[in-house]
């Protein structure tokens, strides 16, 4: 597996994790509560036109497991254990 970070325009993606033939994108914030905060964060994923998954990891407990037009947001502490399940 390959992680890099990624750019599309003058927007920054946190994580680009490539495996083979499947990617995924991570944006990572400590909050999104803050309705701008969120855009921004949701801005570059929203961006990329493939079908990759794209996810937005925070701290938060209310809004995880949303779902923006196929971004998935998950509590990054719930997201780290399940991975080790």
């Amino acid at each position: 597996m390959r992680v890099n970070i990624g750019k599309v325009a003058e927007y920054e993606v946190d994580f680009v994790a490539e495996n083979g033939e499947e990617v995924t994108y991570y944006q990572v914030a400590a909050s999104v509560m803050d309705e701008k905060t969120k855009e921004r964060e949701l801005r570059v994923l929203q961006k990329i036109r493939d079908n990759h998954p794209k996810i937005l990891l925070t701290l938060d407990v209310i809004g995880a497991k949303a779902n923006y037009d196929g971004i998935r947001q998950y509590n990054l502490i719930d997201w780290l254990l399940a991975k080790g399940e």
